[in-house]
């Protein structure tokens, strides 16, 4: 099988990439390497694919919200699926950039779906978010839950790009997996993620910042458990026989939760990230942020009934793993 996968220079897109050219996949990876964060960071990870990929993964930079500029990028490359993780991330960023998210979140999803559309409808898994679920204050969250009170722009591309999504399967029966994922972390993370912000500010003994006084809960899911449940949506697209799907489509269009199935309080996160870290952090308690949640925790009963998802990597072995990384990245 030959994939495309977008965003591949992000955290999910590369080890995604990575997985599927361990397995004998061949990866066609494409990423604009916007500077949201630091673009050494997103080449860092191309390079790690590469030299893993024996091969197997090939890169191109492109913008894929720009509609010319990833069909010439395209151009007569042929593959059998699309993987769409690229995205504008960042709940607090959508406060001050609201136009990179539009542009990014809602165009170049469909630009995506256009090219699935235009190749014979290739199936597609693409990234939504568990901030779809907004302020939800019924727990765990589960797909069939109502989602119409986003509290980011952020969250509110999310949600439109499930509701475009769904069009197009009606239009189009093109099979259409949509993931909300659940604050992955892990390896090779993201540097605007409370896992870096934390173990890079208690390693330099800055103080760290916890938001609404430390009354915070997230269901924290480790990138192997999140790239588990994309590579099974890969092999298992939804079948257009009009019978409902995760979510409540009865299109070939599903919705899944990816997570841990754990609800976990930060100040706990914070206590693994000290002792791996052998600190202590020294820590300023603030009020909640625009846009954030309180809490986060995933039903995955769906995936888990559909396709055997089972996440293994619990905070206790996740967070230790991350701070190694990290320090051996940084080279501290």
């Amino acid at each position: 099988m030959r994939v495309l996968v977008t965003g591949a220079a992000g955290f999910i897109g590369a080890a995604l990439a990575r997985r599927l050219c361990a397995r004998g996949d061949e990866v066609l990876g494409i990423d604009s390497l916007n500077d949201y964060y630091q673009v050494s960071l997103k080449e860092d990870r191309v390079r790690n694919v590469e030299q893993a990929g024996e091969g197997r993964f090939h890169f191109r930079q492109a913008d894929f919200a720009d509609a010319t500029a990833l069909n010439e990028t395209l151009g007569d490359e042929a593959f059998d699926a699309i993987v769409h993780l690229g995205a504008q991330a960042g709940v607090r960023y959508s406060l001050e950039n609201p136009r990179a998210y539009v542009a990014s979140n809602l165009m170049g999803h469909v630009n995506l779906l256009e090219i699935a559309r235009h190749r014979g409808g290739l199936p597609m898994v693409y990234a939504s978010s568990s901030s779809v679920y907004g302020g939800n204050d019924k727990l765990p969250f589960a797909v069939e839950d109502r989602v119409d009170h986003p509290v980011s722009l952020y969250a509110a591309t999310k949600r439109a790009d499930e509701l475009i999504s769904e069009t197009y399967a009606h239009l189009y029966r093109i099979p259409l997996t949509g993931l909300r994922f659940f604050t992955a972390y892990g390896p090779w993370g993201r540097p605007d993620m409370a896992m870096w912000l934390f173990t890079d500010a208690i390693l330099d003994g800055r103080p760290i910042k916890v938001f609404n006084n430390g009354e915070m809960w997230r269901d924290f899911t480790f990138i192997d458990d999140i790239v588990n449940g994309v590579v099974a949506c890969i092999d298992n697209p939804p079948k257009d026989d009009d019978a409902p799907k995760a979510g409540g489509s009865v299109k070939p269009h599903a919705l899944y939760n990816i997570g841990n199935n754990r609800s976990e309080k930060l100040t706990r996160v914070i206590e693994l990230i000290e002792q791996a870290c052998e600190r202590e952090a020294e820590i300023e308690m603030l009020p909640m942020q625009p846009g954030d949640v309180e809490k986060t925790y995933a039903d995955v009963d769906a995936i888990r009934d559909d396709l055997g998802y089972a996440p293994s990597v619990s905070i206790d072995e996740g967070v230790p793993r991350f701070v190694e990384w990290f320090r051996d990245y940084h080279a501290r």
